[in-house]
């Protein structure tokens, strides 16, 4: 009948909506991080700088929706941006010295020392080891404050705190606004190494949204990885995770089929891997094992290349993966880490076993999607499929990633479907 639409393709219009503000949504992500570390570097303030990006890009959505994109975005916003940080100056005392150098500033360009300069000035040694981290994922790689918190697992007013005793504490303390000279980067690394690693996590399996992977996330994370890998050359966690990074984004072309959907590392077709990328980024981590400084990003590398170097999942290195496994819980113990683990250990040892140290835990990883997950499959291998199916309800209700919550409901009307991902 004519006008029905049960099930077909979306009218057109639909189609130019969706696609236009997936163009809005990629050119936002690109330009935000680089608007706002000039802002920051003419104004010195961090409130201020992103409190003027998310006007102009509220404005930039209106217009840019109705007119199309512009031929320079970065052009444009830095414009809206220094009229709207004029406007909010002028009103203010305090900032009327910054007026002549925002007459002055040239608009933002590709060179990448601002960004890095922002991130590092996000990760000085004053602010607390979590301030840091969530301060630079939401200022310099413009994640929202849900996001973060689903990294942290904590509540977003959690980080919304934590974010604004920062900011106060950097104006406050005069903290400069530059990459810091050599001696003075080694304090600081450990938090830019975080930043940079859940960035490429959030990207790999997005925390929520209508894809369950952004790219161009897991594209800044390399970036910024390689950017710091030239600057400290001889930093070997800095290669090690550049080669974690590098080692996952090697198999992406496997990790979906044609409607999104996961397909788990055992499942995936070893044919469609970037061979060539993996043997680089090993090449990368023997360099780092080289300098004998065993890290948690190159012990992670480590396990993932044995992933990856293994000609079928059934001859993966299991007890060599477990091993790595308690070196890492010596590096970084946490209950993730464990979790992990106990995969591991689930294919050495056994599911009872795998879910006795799962146990172990409490409920240290209750809101913790994977953590139940893993649980609901360790007791389906031990036939106890009523624990089991509840425990996929957890972990449905714990994920907003789309190809996670298909795979979930999949265990929930078959259950002898997938197990969990790795």
């Amino acid at each position: 009948m004519a006008g029905a639409r049960h099930g077909g393709d979306p009218p057109a219009c639909d189609v130019t909506v969706a696609a236009t503000e997936q163009a809005l949504a990629e050119v936002f992500r690109e330009e935000a991080g680089r608007l706002a570390a000039s802002l920051v570097r003419v104004l010195g303030d961090f409130t201020l700088a992103e409190e003027v990006v998310q006007d102009c890009l509220l404005v930039a959505w209106e217009r840019w929706r109705a007119d199309g994109i512009p031929a320079s975005p970065s052009g444009w916003l830095w414009t809206a941006a220094r009229r709207r940080a004029v406007d909010v100056v002028r009103r203010d005392a305090r900032y009327r010295a910054k007026l002549a150098l925002l007459a002055a500033a040239p608009p933002p360009d590709p060179d990448p020392d601002d960004r890095l300069a922002l991130l590092f000035t996000c990760c000085h040694p004053a602010l607390s080891a979590q301030a840091q981290v969530a301060l630079t994922l939401r200022t310099v790689c413009g994640l929202s404050t849900r996001q973060i918190a689903c990294a942290f697992l904590v509540s977003e007013q959690a980080i919304v705190q934590r974010v604004t005793r920062a900011r106060r504490k950097i104006g406050a303390a005069g903290i400069p606004y530059r990459v810091p000279d050599a001696d003075q980067l080694a304090p600081r690394l450990a938090a830019v190494l975080s930043v940079i690693y859940l960035l490429f996590n959030e990207g790999y399996l997005t925390s929520g949204g209508a894809e369950p992977q952004q790219r161009d996330l897991t594209d800044d994370a390399e970036w910024l990885a390689s950017l710091l890998a030239r600057l400290m050359p001889a930093e070997p966690e800095v290669l090690g995770l550049l080669a974690l990074i590098r080692l996952h984004r090697a198999r992406a072309r496997a990790r979906f089929d044609a409607a999104q959907r996961l397909v788990l590392l055992a499942d995936q077709d070893r044919a469609l891997w970037d061979h060539a990328a993996i043997d680089a980024a090993a090449g990368l981590l023997a360099r780092a094992a080289r300098l004998r400084k065993p890290g948690p990003y190159q012990i992670q590398a480590a396990i993932v290349a044995c992933h990856a170097e293994a000609p079928s999942s059934a001859q993966t290195d299991w007890p060599q993966i477990l091993l790595l496994y308690d070196a890492l819980l010596v590096h970084l113990p946490s209950p993730v880490v464990v979790l992990h683990r106990a995969i591991a250990l689930g294919q050495v040892a056994g599911p009872a076993a795998a879910l006795a140290s799962l146990d172990e835990l409490g409920g240290t990883l209750d809101s913790y999607h994977l953590f139940h997950a893993t649980r609901a499959q360790l007791l389906r291998e031990l036939g106890r499929p009523g624990q089991a199916r509840h425990a996929d309800e957890q972990a449905l209700g714990l994920t907003a990633n789309p190809a996670e919550r298909a795979l979930l409901e999949q265990r929930l009307t078959s259950p002898a479907g997938p197990g969990p991902a790795i």
